[in-house]
C-alpha cells in the first residue's frame, strides 16, 4: 500500500475520483502492485496513488498503458475511461472563481463541486440556505459562529458566499430545490431588521423559475431528515452519480456512491412530501416576516 497521504495543491474532482476508482478496480483484479504500475509510466507508486484517488488529471497514453498492463482489451470500456479523463481535464481547466478559495477552507471541495453542478437539492434545519443568504445575514452567521471576529477574516467569507450566488443568475442557471425547517425562518440571526430583509430576499429569490422552495412546518412532526442538513449535487456528465455533502463542526462528509445517494434522495423526497407547497411556504415566510 502506498504511504502517500497528502494530495498537495491539486483538486480531487467527482469525475477524477470515479476514473481513479475504475483504475484501482482493474489493478486489483489483475493482482498488480502500485509500484509495478508506476514503472510502466516511468513513475513511482506515488503517481499511481494520486491517479487512483482522483487528485491529478490523467493523460490518454497513461490510461492506455495501464489498461494494457491490467489486461483490459474491451475497446468500449477503454473508450469510456478516456471519455471520463477528457471530461475531467476540461473541468480542471475551467478558471472557476472558486479556485481562489483556500484549500484549507473546509468548504473548498464543496464549492468546486457546486460550481459545476447542474442541480442541487438542499435540506436545512437551522439556517437559510447559503445561496439564498443576504450579505448581512451571512456576516451575522459568521460572527455568531465565534471562530472569526476580525473583519479581515469575516469579509472574505461573506464575499465568497455572495460570489457563489451568481450560479442562480447565470445564463444557464443552477436548478435549486430547497426544503427548509420552519426554525430556520424564526431564528433571529443578526436581529429583527436583518432577518426581515433576509426573509424578503428569500421570497424574491423563490420566484425565479429554476428555484423551488418548501418549508417543513413545526406541525409536520417527525421526519426522515431530522439528523442534520445535507446537499445532493447532480451533474450533467453521463454516468456521474449524485454526490452527497453533509456539514459538521469538524470535517465535512462527502458521500459518493449509488446506494447512499439513493438513500439520501429518498430521505429528501419524503421530507419534501411532508412540507408545505411553495405557495403556502411563501405565505408562511411573509407572515413570519411581518411578525418580527
Amino acid at each position: 500500500m502506498s504511504a502517500w497521504k497528502n494530495p498537495g495543491n491539486r483538486t480531487s474532482t467527482v469525475l477524477g475520483r470515479k476514473l481513479g476508482a475504475e483504475l484501482l478496480r482493474l489493478r486489483n483484479a489483475a493482482g498488480i502492485k502500485q509500484i509495478d504500475a508506476g514503472k510502466v509510466l516511468s513513475a513511482g507508486n506515488t503517481k499511481i496513488a494520486k491517479m487512483e484517488s482522483g487528485w491529478v488529471p490523467m493523460r490518454d497514453p497513461d490510461i492506455r498503458a495501464l489498461c494494457e498492463l491490467y489486461g483490459l482489451t474491451d475497446q468500449s470500456e477503454i473508450k469510456e475511461l478516456l471519455t471520463l479523463a477528457k471530461l475531467d481535464r476540461e473541468r480542471r481547466k475551467a478558471k472557476g472563481w472558486w479556485r481562489l478559495v483556500s484549500e484549507s477552507n473546509p468548504l473548498s471541495q464543496y464549492i468546486s463541486m457546486e460550481d459545476v453542478a447542474t442541480r442541487i437539492r438542499t435540506w436545512e434545519l437551522s439556517f437559510i440556505p447559503g445561496l439564498f443568504q443576504t450579505a448581512e445575514y451571512t456576516r451575522a452567521l459568521v460572527v455568531g459562529h465565534g471562530d472569526w471576529e476580525d473583519p479581515e477574516e469575516v469579509e472574505p467569507i461573506v464575499e465568497v458566499r455572495q460570489k457563489r450566488q451568481q450560479r442562480i443568475h447565470d445564463d444557464s442557471p443552477l436548478e435549486l430545490y430547497a426544503v427548509v425547517w420552519e426554525a430556520a425562518l424564526r431564528q433571529l440571526v443578526g436581529g429583527p431588521e436583518v432577518m426581515r430583509r433576509q426573509l424578503a430576499h428569500l421570497m424574491e429569490v423563490a420566484e425565479l423559475p429554476h428555484i423551488r422552495l418548501q418549508v417543513l412546518p413545526f406541525r409536520a412532526g417527525s421526519h426522515p431528515c431530522a439528523v442534520g442538513p445535507f446537499h445532493i449535487l447532480s451533474f450533467a456528465e453521463s454516468g456521474a452519480i449524485d454526490v452527497i455533502y453533509t456539514d459538521s463542526h469538524t470535517d465535512p462528509v462527502v458521500v459518493e456512491n449509488d446506494v447512499e445517494s439513493a438513500r439520501y434522495r429518498t430521505y429528501f423526497e419524503r421530507t419534501a412530501r411532508l412540507s408545505m407547497s411553495q405557495h403556502d411556504s411563501l405565505r408562511l415566510i411573509d407572515d413570519i416576516r411581518q411578525e418580527i
